[in-house]
């Protein structure tokens, strides 16, 4: 199973939780990649795509529940 799938199963609120934590990493990773600590710069590609992914379900729920 993929990432998508696997957090159209979860609930709302547990999405919205996932995405602050997200966002609260990108920006850590961006600190670490301007002071030249980040291992991995690829890790914040990964992230900023998982960050929009998750941005789509919960629109994608949102609009569902009004429709």
């Amino acid at each position: 199973m993929n990432k998508t799938e696997e957090l159209r199963k979860l609930p709302l609120k547990e999405i919205e939780i996932q995405l602050e934590d997200a966002l609260v990493e990108m920006e850590n990773l961006r600190i670490q990649h301007s002071t030249r600590q980040l291992d991995n710069p690829l890790r914040i590609r990964k992230v900023r795509r998982d960050i929009a992914r998750m941005r789509t379900i919960i629109n994608e729920m949102r609009s569902a529940k009004q429709a």
